[in-house]
């Protein structure tokens, strides 16, 4: 190339006019060998793919009408604190397909109350005039959406408790709906601070003073929210989701949701990502919600459900391994600390919530701390799946 300038005879002008193509012709040359280079090398594809890719501007996605509107009405829902009163209340919705079979235990959940409690009490009814002893009266409410009969109840709590309801099939948004119409019914009172979706056959694993703080000061909502990177996770993901739903941004959890009031309105106020799994089957408070549930669950069988366990298998001691950590016993701590709303289970260790991939033959494990507000607690208030045979034994174990 440099032998064929000096034998050119053309005016000098010519010598410039090609300096520009012939360094522009070298310059993507190089680009492009970079580039092949970058993919064929199996050991620093990865790195230089992203040295390169640092040189490109970042595109970044124009987002549609829908999309700017929804992010408005998260984002003023989220300014709005957190509003607890001594009228707070947490809302039970039970998702049934009829008669409740442990109505009986979650009716001794709401109305009986701790001992250590029971004595301090008494105290202060015979301390003060006029105290009254009403127990958690006040402190909950109950909302029933059964998907094909009517139940037979025997609580008075549970009585005439029946929303609007309609068929729910498993797998399909017809589930969404009907959990919906739980929050949005419970979301009409406005003392319904917390809200905690249930089962036919879920239970309880501690007291209701224990629950109730335990949710009612929580600094989040407890979803459970991981990736799994097999076929049942982010293998469900498609594309017609897009652009709305990435697929980096996929996610997979239990139903079995506790929310936090403003999150149960997020929910109810959105319609662009629930049409978006209506249609084709992100995540707008990442920082808000646990990674993990409070109703534990046993997917050791690694089945399509989960074990149900049956009253051979229930006693103190597997009942203790549900809920890992125990109470002290200092009868006048316990009465003091449990009077002025702070007694909680001690954790001596630290607890793993345990997320069940569908990668390989059994699925790889995954596992999440619990925590409540930065301090370890145990992971479960609550549990399924329990057979109705269980309910006796249940019954003679609960609230120990």
């Amino acid at each position: 190339m440099v032998e064929a300038q000096k034998n050119h005879q053309g005016p000098p002008r010519h010598h410039t006019s090609l300096k520009k193509p012939l360094w522009l012709v070298l310059s993507v040359s190089v680009f492009s060998m970079l580039l092949i280079c970058s993919r064929m090398s199996p050991r620093h594809s990865n790195n230089s793919s992203k040295a390169i890719s640092s040189w490109l501007p970042v595109h970044v996605r124009k987002h549609t009408d829908e999309e700017v509107a929804a992010r408005a009405v998260v984002r003023d829902i989220l300014k709005t604190p957190p509003f607890i009163t001594e009228n707070s209340k947490i809302a039970f919705l039970f998702l049934t397909p009829g008669t409740l079979p442990f109505e009986k235990l979650w009716d001794e959940f709401f109305t009986v109350t701790n001992t250590p409690q029971r004595i301090a009490l008494a105290l202060c009814k015979l301390m003060y005039h006029g105290f009254n002893l009403k127990g958690h009266e006040g402190k909950f409410s109950i909302y029933i959406h059964p998907s094909k009969e009517r139940p037979v109840h025997i609580s008075s709590h549970f009585s005439d408790r029946e929303i609007h309801s309609d068929e729910v099939t498993w797998g399909r948004i017809s589930m969404v709906d009907a959990e919906k119409r739980l929050l949005v019914s419970a979301l009409e009172d406005p003392d319904n601070q917390h809200f905690v979706l249930l089962s036919e056959s879920c239970i309880p694993l501690h007291t209701f003073d224990y629950t109730y703080r335990y949710l009612l000061y929580s600094n989040v909502s407890f979803i459970e929210s991981f990736v799994d990177p097999g076929p049942h996770g982010t293998g469900r993901h498609m594309e017609h989701m897009l652009p709305e739903i990435a697929r980096e941004d996929f996610r997979k959890g239990a139903q079995w949701f506790t929310m936090k009031r403003q999150h149960a309105i997020i929910v109810m106020a959105d319609g662009l990502y629930y049409s978006r799994f209506r249609e084709y089957c992100g995540m707008i408070d990442p920082m808000g919600i646990s990674n993990w549930s409070v109703t534990y669950v046993d997917w050791s069988e690694r089945q399509w459900h989960p074990k149900t366990h049956t009253a051979n298998e229930i006693s103190l001691e597997f009942m203790k391994n549900v809920t890992v950590c125990f109470e002290t016993h200092n009868l006048l701590k316990v009465v003091v600390m449990s009077f002025l709303l702070s007694s909680f289970l001690a954790c001596q260790t630290e607890e793993m919530s345990t997320h069940v991939t569908s990668v390989g033959e059994h699925g790889d494990e995954l596992h999440w701390p619990c925590t409540w507000n930065g301090i370890t607690r145990p992971c479960y208030l609550f549990a399924r799946k329990f057979h109705p045979d269980t309910l006796d034994t249940l019954l003679n174990l609960f609230p120990n």
